[in-house]
């Protein structure tokens, strides 16, 4: 069974259940006679959504039609759908999601940077699926000393590495590691293709990086997972770090990344640079340490 052949009576089963749950009252319609099923008839949600009924009727049979993103904005908006209901109707009907320039999490709550501070003097990140970081921990802040505002208007640190020399990048094995964190954009892109905001994202950043341009024209896909990296700092030398990746609940397409000494010397490091950083900034000036 192919995957429209399985959407279908998926999307069918989802668009009956919001129609029954939405009044006539909720659009401002009139009760008129008793109605046999509760919610909105399948032609009254056309009417409301400025289209067909024939072709709304085989929306909902779960038929092999076309719908377009304008269409699908009316249906959900007759039918007072959420921004995850929206979403969940998009991708049943096949049809790239917009979630426009606010649709990825942009920030996180004071109860994960609370966790990532805690895990201090061990760097720590929360990153979307596009690699805009959303939070750090001091530790991270001070090993990678992330640019403030690229083009895109926020942190990332795909800006971050490819916008820098490779004797300014704190990433050790570019050849490496690059083509690893532009293989796991790729896998998320898969969910976003032909969204404005990231296939704005990838143009922009091929055409400031060639680098970027010729890893992304590979196709390589990959998921996130735990890898042994070595990053370089101005005043320690070089550390090896094992970086896993973990969901954060209640934000889709985010995770939290925590980087761990991989060996003794790295542990070290690590420590002296707590240490450096405790004397030139106290610990209340640097809690909750926003990327700058």
């Amino acid at each position: 069974m192919t995957t429209t052949q399985r959407r279908r009576p998926e999307l069918a089963a989802f668009l009956r259940g919001r129609r029954a749950r939405v009044t006539p009252a909720d659009v401002g319609m009139p009760p008129g006679l008793r109605r046999r099923t509760p919610g909105l008839r399948r032609e009254e949600v056309a009417q409301l959504s400025g289209v067909g009924v024939t072709w709304y009727t085989w929306l909902e049979q779960g038929r092999p039609i076309n719908a377009s993103p304008q269409v699908l904005d009316a249906v959900a908006r007759t039918l007072r759908l959420d921004q995850p209901e929206r979403e969940h109707l998009y991708h049943l009907a096949e049809v790239p999601y917009d979630q426009g320039p606010e649709g990825l999490a942009q920030q996180v709550g004071p109860e994960i940077q609370t966790v990532i501070d805690t895990l201090d003097p061990h760097p720590a990140v929360v990153y979307n699926s596009r690699y805009d970081i959303l939070a750090t921990n001091p530790a991270y802040s001070h090993l990678f000393r992330v640019p403030a505002i690229r083009d895109i208007g926020v942190p990332n640190a795909l800006w971050s590495l490819f916008g820098v020399s490779e004797e300014a990048c704190p990433v050790v094995h570019r050849d490496r590691e690059l083509p690893v964190m532009v293989a796991t954009l790729r896998s998320a892109y898969g969910r976003h293709v032909g969204e404005p905001a990231w296939e704005d994202f990838i143009r922009r950043l091929s055409a400031a990086s060639e680098h970027f341009a010729e890893l992304w024209a590979s196709g390589e896909v990959i998921l996130p997972g735990p890898r042994v990296k070595t990053f370089r700092h101005d005043t320690v030398g070089e550390l090896r770090m094992t970086s896993v990746s973990l969901s954060v609940d209640g934000m889709p397409e985010c995770r939290m990344v925590v980087y761990t000494p991989d060996d003794a010397d790295t542990r070290e490091k690590v420590e002296l640079l707590r240490e450096r950083r405790e004397r030139l900034w106290p610990p209340s000036e640097t809690a909750s340490a926003e990327v700058r």
